[in-house]
């Protein structure tokens, strides 16, 4: 098989993204609108019959290029609707153009030398009788408690009212890039396969609200925010109870972008989601750039 590396503007993006659509595990992050904001100089792997493809998140620095996992980008790596062996996904690390890279493929790209991270996902082929059955006692009864509070879900919340939200809410950790967010939002938003949906209290304050896309069959759990009072008042139980009950019963799952925090992890798990990790390959980069590249 041999292998062909595109830059950016040599990639035939209605057929790249033509590919993802039908490929067995083709995931939104690797659409060419999705990369062109989070890695707007993305380039491509795709061999001569184009049956497997891979994107490149490449960046530069003093003019050298690095390959590292885009923001907003859990999971890249080889695409197609072919078997993935271990033997292709080392053929297309070793066309990776960079000795420096960072990549978390997809959970379709197992290698047994690479680092498993959580994801946690849940079917949404049951009904909702039965998956309610799969909630943790922790979860149902959070449900139950945010139920009593009388909160509110508002299906269709607006870009400028999450971004307002989502920057109104302290964080000891570093400042998110709102611009990149907010472009991305947009560019799901007018794809249309971007929700957002938000949480009132019953004195209609927005105290929860969540992007999260709908591509193929699978729900991704994008962005979610609480301040003080959604937590208090666990209104993202709530508003992930809610999805779940709308969506329950279809050929669908709810992709919940896995932590290895213990109680974010403990969060998804208390719906009933199962581990599906994906893998992080990594190879060392020159010294001097090492704590020098963003």
């Amino acid at each position: 098989m041999v292998i062909r590396h595109l830059p950016h503007n040599s990639i035939d993006k209605k057929k790249w993204d033509d590919f993802i659509s039908k490929a067995n595990n083709g995931l939104i992050y690797a659409k060419s609108w999705y990369l062109d904001v989070v890695s707007p100089q993305w380039e491509a792997l795709i061999s001569n019959d184009f049956k497997y493809v891979m994107p490149v998140p490449l960046k530069r620095k003093y003019k050298i290029p690095y390959i590292v996992q885009p923001y907003l980008t859990q999971q890249l790596g080889v695409f197609s609707n072919e078997p993935i062996t271990e033997e292709i996904i080392r053929k297309f690390i070793q066309k990776l153009p960079s000795y420096s890279y960072q990549l978390n493929l997809n959970a379709c790209n197992f290698l047994p030398d690479a680092n498993p991270f959580p994801n946690y996902i849940l079917p949404l082929d049951n009904p909702y009788e039965i998956l309610v059955k799969a909630y943790s006692k922790n979860t149902a009864r959070n449900i139950d408690k945010a139920t009593k509070s009388k909160l509110n879900i508002i299906e269709h919340y607006n870009l400028d009212g999450f971004i307002t939200f989502y920057q109104s809410i302290s964080r000891k950790y570093k400042p998110t890039n709102c611009e990149c967010m907010r472009a991305l939002i947009a560019n799901g938003l007018q794809q249309g396969v971007f929700k957002l949906k938000a949480v009132t209290n019953e004195e209609g304050e927005i105290i929860a609200a969540l992007c999260y896309t709908a591509f193929k069959n699978r729900l991704t759990y994008l962005i979610p925010v609480s301040n003080e009072k959604g937590k208090k008042e666990s209104a993202m139980f709530y508003l992930v109870d809610t999805i779940i009950r709308q969506e329950s019963g279809k050929d669908k799952m709810l992709d919940f972008e896995g932590s290895s925090i213990d109680g974010v992890a403990r969060f998804y798990k208390g719906f009933g989601a199962k581990n599906h990790p994906y893998y992080v390959i990594k190879n060392l980069r020159p010294s001097f750039l090492v704590g020098r590249i963003k």
